[in-house]
């Protein structure tokens, strides 16, 4: 009997599943540029033992090499080390161990991208291996504390918002592809400058520093393994904490704590509020920041449109629901701050939750 090569069971009930199992589990990431001549049979072969072990996560394998977030139980981790560094491009690989608890993935899903990271970029030449210089928690501290010198934020707007280096250039963007192109034009003129940038992991520093590098920019450093390893080290060496809020990460965590600072507000109050949650709603599935209070008052809805769909029968929600291929914008809809801030006054104005006469055109308009 062919073996099952992915994990169909209902989403709800892995949830469930991860929510009540008592095992420890290691929330650990890691990624490596190399040359993977059939990355169907690789990914494979990863589902099939990761799978044994209990493994969860989100994992992208490619030609150019593998890019993998995920959670092992706690007493396999070691066999799992085990197994990864029998894989000879992968031996001896840096493991980022998260900071907080291990409950961030419940299903094991290993997919074959075209690239492990999309970055838009086709020219040839380009070298990835040609990266910057790596900067340790120590290292970075000190040229950054340089006021010459250019620190970048390759992360997207929705991660920097909660969370960032003090001095940094955050980007309001909402893809990595995006980014390549604006931090390019914006350092222009700066060629001799020195440039550090950073990102969760390093994984998008690895692509970006290089890319620079190609367009002659010969100042180019990187932080080692991204927030994650910085906070390790800073944290086992007694270094000063140059990162303020949180970090961002995509699982279902959402973000690690790394310092006590609330640097970003409620989209819907403006209260002090650093925590995602995706709108109630299923059609909208809004990422955006919601305070306790308006999580209470909307009942877990980015707006009063949303609100009065959540309160139809399930069966009227799905008609709604059908056609509608929004949802993958779920983070570059945060951007809609401003209007959530403004359903939220009316709604506060009219003393109740409910449709405004002008919106009536569907679960999705608020996007215009």
């Amino acid at each position: 009997m062919k073996q099952q090569l992915r994990n169909l069971v209902d989403r709800k009930v892995l949830l469930d599943r991860m929510e009540q199992g008592k095992d420890d589990r290691t929330t650990v990431s890691f990624y490596q540029y190399a040359l993977i001549p059939n990355p169907t049979f690789f990914r494979d072969y990863l589902f099939i033992h990761w799978n044994q072990m209990g493994v969860f996560g989100r994992t992208y394998v490619a030609n150019e090499g593998i890019n993998a977030q995920i959670s092992v139980p706690t007493h396999a981790f070691e066999a799992f080390q085990e197994h990864l560094y029998s894989i000879s491009f992968l031996n001896g690989i840096r493991l980022n161990v998260a900071v907080d608890d291990g409950k961030s993935f419940f299903k094991l899903m290993v997919k074959v991208r075209e690239k492990i990271v999309a970055d838009g970029l086709n020219d040839s030449s380009f070298d990835v291996r040609d990266t910057g210089v790596h900067l340790d928690a120590e290292g970075f501290n000190t040229l950054t504390a340089n006021e010459d010198t250019i620190l970048i934020d390759m992360r997207n707007h929705y991660e920097s918002e909660v969370g960032h280096f003090k001095g940094a250039i955050t980007p309001d963007v909402d893809t990595f592809r995006e980014e390549i192109d604006l931090v390019e034009e914006m350092l222009q003129g700066k060629e001799e400058k020195d440039i550090v940038m950073y990102c969760t992991g390093g994984i998008r520093c690895e692509k970006a520093s290089a890319w620079l590098k190609h367009k002659g920019f010969p100042n180019v450093h990187q932080l080692e393994g991204g927030i994650i390893e910085y906070t390790r080290q800073v944290r086992e060496k007694g270094l000063e904490n140059r990162f303020i809020g949180k970090n961002f990460v995509f699982d279902e965590r959402r973000a690690e704590r790394i310092s006590e600072h609330v640097i970003a507000e409620c989209h819907q109050c403006g209260a002090p509020c650093d925590d995602h949650t995706n709108c109630l709603n299923v059609a909208c599935n809004l990422l955006f920041i919601q305070c306790p209070a308006c999580a209470k008052e909307c009942e877990g809805t980015c707006s009063s449109k949303c609100h009065d769909i959540v309160l139809l029968p399930e069966e009227e929600q799905k008609k709604l629901r059908r056609g509608v291929k929004d949802s993958a914008k779920i983070f570059n809809k945060s951007r809609l701050r401003d209007a959530l801030k403004r359903d939220h006054s009316n709604r506060g104005q009219s003393g109740a939750i409910g449709v405004r006469s002008s919106d009536k055109e569907g679960p999705s308009d608020i996007e215009s």
